[in-house]
């Protein structure tokens, strides 16, 4: 995530004043920020207080760490279904395994979905 130049604190000090009075385009020349800029602090910080902000930055970051866990074990998971079926393949080789496996050699283990994966998984 693009980190910006404006710290908490300096962003509800630029919407305060805006809340006083203080015309948009004078108050952006004024802090060298674009309206755009202006319109998107204010619909995501308008009516918040410092703590509010802070509390939300805290549940951003962990939402962010909660996601990249949530990829990592979802790669691991492919990756091993990926073995097990070419563990699969491998046992239900003609000559190879028992006789009676009654062709069930390419059917999936545990009744998982079969899930496409990349080749980044294989890079852990």
């Amino acid at each position: 995530m693009k980190k910006t130049r404006f710290t908490e604190a300096q962003i509800m000090g630029v919407l305060r004043q805006a809340e006083g009075g203080l015309a948009v385009p004078d108050l952006c020349r004024e802090h060298g920020i674009s309206s755009t800029t202006f319109y998107k602090w204010r619909a995501k910080y308008g009516g918040m207080d410092a703590s509010m902000m802070s509390q939300m930055k805290v549940l951003e970051d962990e939402n962010w760490r909660l996601k990249r866990m949530f990829a990592d074990l979802r790669c691991r998971l492919t990756c091993s279904e990926r073995l097990l079926e070419k563990s699969d393949a491998a046992s239900s080789a003609p000559g190879v395994g028992s006789e009676g496996s009654g062709g069930e050699g390419g059917q999936h283990r545990a009744g998982l979905p079969r899930v496409g994966v990349s080749e980044t998984c294989f890079r852990h």
